[in-house]
Formats: structure tokens, sequence, C-alpha cells
């Protein structure tokens, strides 16, 4: 199984409307819509399951009004499902930033094709070095409260180190171990309203791109000592570990639905064997 982007990162932003993916660059990203209106990015990690952030569904998340479209173009896109649940990590409270994360089931299953394909979760023993380039998606505002395109835009970032991203000048203490920054210090390059829920991946060296972040929250979009701000993606085969954030997500979830077999089989979303 071949999980490969066929893209190539943009130094450019999204924020400014200066890059668009092209049709199959990044095939796991999709739009969440409400009411037929895009809401949110959130990225296909298996053929029915999609993960994004919590704070999307706030006051929203009855699944009969989500649709998912895949596919660079919001309209008309390359593939659509309604979406049959949606399970928001019990931890999550808002308007606090801390364990923004759910996972979408789809109604039916997606075939995948060169242009609709998941991504890869990493793997349990995989981790992912501060200053390194990531990729962000999504079809967010082109600039702070501005216009949105209708051509999914792409964004190369540097992630950060949570040190430098807690201090004083930039977010105060306020990153968790639940969070990730990247962007850069000196702003310009971010993603805004609108790509919240979607994916911040990067490749290994075999060129298989990995889910490192979701996108969760910020200061407005692209200021300087600002970065954005992503949920931050782990895996583990160790269900005991309370500090790790899977873990315990799987954990959360299977005591709210003991009686429904959910949950895919984190084993089956990783890439280590293909």
């Amino acid at each position: 199984e071949s999980v490969r982007s066929t893209g190539k990162p943009s130094s450019l932003r999204i924020v400014g409307g200066l890059t668009s993916a092209e049709t199959g660059d990044w095939p796991w990203q999709a739009s969440l819509q409400y009411n037929n209106i895009h809401r949110c990015g959130a990225t296909l990690i298996s053929n029915t399951w999609l993960v994004s952030a919590a704070h999307c569904f706030r006051d929203m998340s009855h699944p009969h009004k989500w649709t998912a479209t895949f596919g660079a173009l919001l309209k008309p896109p390359s593939m659509k499902r309604s979406v049959k649940t949606i399970i928001i990590h019990e931890k999550y409270r808002y308007p606090e930033h801390d364990y923004d994360i759910a996972l979408v089931k789809l109604s039916k299953q997606v075939e995948f094709t060169s242009n609709v394909h998941r991504v890869c979760l990493p793997e349990p023993s995989q981790t992912f070095p501060y200053n390194i380039y990531a990729v962000i998606t999504g079809w967010g505002a082109l600039t702070n409260d501005g216009p949105t395109p209708n051509v999914l835009q792409e964004a190369t970032v540097k992630l950060i180190d949570s040190n430098t991203c807690n201090r004083k000048e930039v977010y105060d203490g306020d990153i968790t171990p639940r969070m990730l920054c990247a962007g850069y210090l000196e702003g310009g390059v971010d993603a805004c309203q609108g790509d919240s829920g979607g994916p911040l991946v990067t490749p290994d060296s075999r060129l298989m791109w990995y889910l490192v972040g979701i996108v969760s929250w910020g200061d407005e979009c692209a200021k300087p000592n600002k970065p954005g701000v992503y949920t931050r993606v782990k895996s583990s085969n160790n269900f005991s570990q309370e500090d790790d954030f899977w873990a315990a997500f799987k954990v959360s979830f299977r005591s709210f639905y003991s009686r429904d077999s959910l949950l895919p089989r984190w084993v089956h979303l990783l890439c280590k064997n293909h």
C-alpha cells in the first residue's frame, strides 16, 4: 500500500492565497461541511474514519447535518460522504484548547484512488524532531477574517519546540504536552480560520507522509511570535500509560461506546508494514 503524496511542499503561505494545491497532492485532506458549507478540515486515516478538531463540532455535534468531501476543489468535489458518527475527546472543554481532537465516522467507505487516500499515523517508536519542515493544507481564510478559496491551499512550516512556544512573548505557558507549535516566529506563514481540524504532515526518508498535528488554535493568523498551535498526534501500543495522548483517547472513547465496535483498531492505521 502506497501512502505518498505526489505534491511538493511549497514555501508560500495559506494566508495570502498564493499557493494552490494540485489534484492528488494531498489525498487525505477532507472538507467537513455543515449544511453543505465548509466548516473545517479533516484527515482521512482509514477508509471510514477521519480525524479532526473537537472545537469544530461545538454546538453542532449531531452528525446528520455534516458531510465530508474529498479532492482539491470544494466545488465540485471528487467524492462526498455523509457523516454517521462524531466522537469528541471526553477531556475537551471549550473554551480551553487542550484535547482538541475528534473522530468522525463516515456512513459509507471511501474507495482509495490516487486522489483520495489515507495518511499514516505515527508509529509508537517514531519521533519528529523540532526544526524539521512540515506541510499544512486547507481551505481556510487567505488573510485574517478574509475571503476563502475554492482550491486547496498548502504551505510549509517548521516545528517549534514547546519551550520556545511557551516563552512569555509567544504563548506564555499555554502550550500543554498535547499541543505542538509550527510556523515561524517572524510570522508570515500560518493556518487561518477554516483550516481548523486539518492536517499537519511530514514525510519520512521513504516519502511516507505522517500526520503529526491537527490544526487547533492560534492568535489570529501569521502574526510575529504567534505560530499556529496544533493538537499533537502520537501513537502507542501501551493502553495503560495515562500520559500517552492516543492511549487516553482510545480508552476514553471505549468507555462511552463499549457496546459498539465504533473505533478502528489503531494497529491497522499504521503504515509500518507497507
